[in-house]
């Protein structure tokens, strides 16, 4: 399997598995509260409520969207019906900018194979694959989990990357820019500009291997130096680490992002376009 076939799955592909009865768990992944009874789904999806399952409650130098508590992901994991063992996708409505936070968490807490939907909601749509309005109802699961499976960075970390490596910044241009205002806006010193939504086509999927390859190195991101990926609160990050899987670059992830780096005021806050 290449790189990419192990970080990301066609609505094709998904589609065959769960046709045939492969084991395979589903996440629709969510972005806050709201009534998801009725919204359409892939068939036998279980709905993730990204703030309050896949983080923990946040503030101040911990950032908006903290690590979760390992004992509480485990519980959520286990009512999601995930078992060791079995694949897991997925997927939002948000071109997978919202999921692969899902991803990252699950990875980082010792699931070996977690897949993203490539190009999200809307590709299972175009593909004439089969929709339901109800979630999914699966007996609950036994996995076991543990943190730090992947790598993690925190803010000094992060500035020392920034400082020695490539530390990318995935937030869109105009925040990493920033400007007066409070909370304080602007990039971290020495970050490097690489919005995750650039990895993407028009419809939404990820770039071809090639592509992606060209996009990175011209970012210094070649895979001979560590690299490192922030954004503003731990969601975006987990979009570019994934991308930059997809092409064979392991890339640590800093979860508090601008929101923990912003709240320290003895940290130093770049305006402008350039790195510095």
């Amino acid at each position: 399997m290449n790189a990419r076939d192990k970080v990301l799955v066609t609505a094709a592909a998904l589609g065959r598995m769960l046709a045939e009865g492969a084991p395979v768990a589903v996440l629709a992944i969510r972005n806050g509260p709201g009534d998801w009874a009725g919204v359409p789904r892939i068939p036998g999806a279980m709905d993730v409520d990204l703030p309050t399952e896949l983080a923990a409650p946040g503030g101040g130098t911990r950032g908006s969207r903290p690590l979760p508590d390992i004992a509480e992901l485990q519980r959520h994991a286990r009512r999601w019906g995930l078992r060791s063992g079995v694949p897991v996708v997925v997927y939002d409505h948000d071109r997978g900018l919202v999921a692969a936070r899902a991803w990252w968490v699950l990875r980082w807490a010792g699931l070996a194979d977690v897949r993203l939907l490539d190009g999200g909601f809307a590709a299972w749509q175009a593909a004439g694959l089969p929709v339901a309005r109800e979630p999914g109802q699966l007996e609950p699961g036994e996995v076991t989990l543990a943190p730090g499976h992947l790598p993690v960075l925190d803010a000094d970390a992060a500035a020392a990357l920034a400082r020695d490596g490539l530390l990318l910044d995935s937030r869109v241009r105009v925040n990493y820019i920033g400007g007066p205002g409070e909370p304080r806006r602007g990039h971290i010193p020495g970050s490097v500009s690489a919005p995750a939504a650039d990895v993407l086509t028009e419809a939404g999927h990820f770039a071809d291997a090639a592509t992606l390859r060209h996009l990175y190195a011209a970012l210094g991101a070649d895979g001979a130096s560590p690299v490192g990926v922030s954004c503003g609160a731990g969601i975006s990050a987990a979009h570019s680490v994934l991308a930059l899987a997809s092409i064979g670059i392991e890339a640590a992830m800093f979860p508090g992002s601008w929101s923990a780096w912003a709240a320290d005021p003895a940290r130093p806050v770049v305006v402008g376009a350039r790195p510095v």
